[in-house]
């Protein structure tokens, strides 16, 4: 890897260092490290992009010189980012995430050392660590032509309505944390609970599992001590929504483009009349 141009990825706190000029801003690359690396710095050895290899390693304080360079928060960088990077820098994230938190060893307290580009072993009693991933579900809840929208307490925008989510729990299947996690929340009971799609979640190191679900019974209630309010919401009368990198948003934009039953049912009837 030496003398190899490299794609850098440098967090100074939880942003990222880019290079920002004329045609947007960039990963960048080149043979060293943009800002000298100390020789106790860890750094975290990535999957490779475009034939280049990729490195990620964190700064404690900004350069004093950052000459054509910027720092934009992670999730901010999903807009400025070609999709690829941005994976990639939400990895390097996780793994420097893991790496600064693992320092000693949760048995006996003695420094760990790495083993791989993955996994840490204690130098004194031999414990073996990798990076842990927590998974939490999110599911889209539909009663006839409406689906179900909450306002979390923590949500980032203070206007914004998103779906039910919640963290697995130790012993409990994908499906019983949906159902556990919307009676909680809500109070409603549900079914038909269908996988959706799933996406990695470097806040700091989650995953996040959405599904489709559809209502049974019940009146909305909601958990005071996460959300502070929770309604029944038709496509043409929505608030506003997460922003489009989220799963959240991909779950209610598949709803906005579905076909609308009231629509199906007047193109059968006009299809039957042509008929006629």
């Amino acid at each position: 890897m030496e003398g190899q141009a490299t794609y850098w990825f440098v967090f100074i706190g939880n942003a990222l260092l880019l290079e920002h000029d004329d045609s947007g801003y960039h990963v960048p690359c080149m043979t060293e490290a943009p800002f000298p690396l100390k020789e106790w710095t860890p750094r975290q050895e990535l999957p490779p992009l475009n034939g280049h290899p990729c490195m990620a390693y964190s700064l404690n304080t900004p350069p004093t010189d950052m000459k054509g360079m910027v720092t934009v928060g992670l999730r901010e960088s999903w807009a400025l980012l070609p999709r690829a990077f941005y994976n990639v820098a939400g990895k390097a994230s996780e793994l420097l995430y893991w790496d600064s938190n693992t320092r000693y060893c949760g048995v006996c307290g003695a420094p760990m050392k790495r083993a791989t580009t993955i996994s840490k072993q204690c130098t004194n009693c031999g414990k073996e660590v990798w990076p842990q991933v927590s998974p939490a579900i999110i599911v889209r809840i539909r009663r006839g032509d409406d689906i179900l929208l909450v306002h979390a307490k923590n949500f980032r925008r203070s206007e914004m309505y998103g779906l039910v989510a919640g963290f697995v729990e130790t012993g409990e299947t994908l499906e019983q944390c949906v159902k556990r996690e919307v009676a909680e929340e809500v109070g409603l009971e549900i079914t038909n609970i269908r996988y959706f799609g799933s996406q990695p979640w470097p806040y700091p190191c989650g995953i996040m599992i959405g599904f489709t679900a559809d209502y049974v019974k019940g009146e909305v209630h909601v958990q005071e001590e996460e959300l502070s309010n929770a309604g029944w919401f038709n496509r043409d009368h929505l608030p506003p929504i997460p922003d489009k990198m989220s799963i959240a948003r991909k779950l209610i934009d598949d709803y906005i483009e579905e076909e609308r039953p009231d629509k199906e049912k007047e193109v059968q009837q006009s299809t039957k009349t042509e008929k006629k």
